[in-house]
């Protein structure tokens, strides 16, 4: 009887052993680690309040091969408050701008750029030095009209 107990303890400690050298080794290679440094969690950027800002200045480009977009984004605007001679409509240099955009040049006219991107219907909104103003005393807001505007750009809506 003596010898299975000698046999189970015999065991038992072979068990113990292998246990703790795997741990230790894990340990030891750095695949588990005891008090884990806690992850920074990432703060969401403030989101900009829109503010439809009817002094800045609107250049529309249309950068897509469909025609007459410009005129009828520039419509939208006019429609939304701005006058007539403050919205510019004209084509871009190229016709394959992927997404509508709102582009300012300064960070303080972001909310007018959110603004003006809700007017034309939820474009994104973009600060660049590509589009600046002629007159540097002039606010300027600029969308570039893109490709998801056109009849082959769009997604179907949902069918009822």
């Amino acid at each position: 009887m003596r010898g299975w107990v000698v046999l189970l303890w015999a065991a038992l400690a072979t068990i113990v052993l292998i246990a703790a050298g795997i741990f230790g080794t894990l340990l030891a290679s750095g695949r588990i680690e005891l008090f884990p440094e806690p992850t920074p969690t990432v703060e969401p950027e403030p989101a900009v309040t829109p503010v439809i800002d009817t002094t800045y200045q609107v250049q529309v480009l249309n950068a897509t091969p469909e025609q007459g977009l410009a005129t009828q984004v520039k419509d939208l605007i006019v429609t939304a408050g701005w006058a007539d001679s403050s919205v510019l409509a004209s084509g871009a240099g190229s016709e394959d701008f992927p997404e509508t955009t709102v582009f300012y040049v300064n960070s303080e006219d972001e909310a007018a750029a959110a603004g003006l991107a809700e007017v034309v219907g939820g474009a994104n909104i973009e600060q660049s030095d590509a589009y600046p103003a002629v007159d540097p005393a002039m606010k300027q807001l600029t969308v570039v009209i893109g490709l998801d505007r056109t009849a082959a750009g769009q997604t179907p809506g949902p069918t009822p």
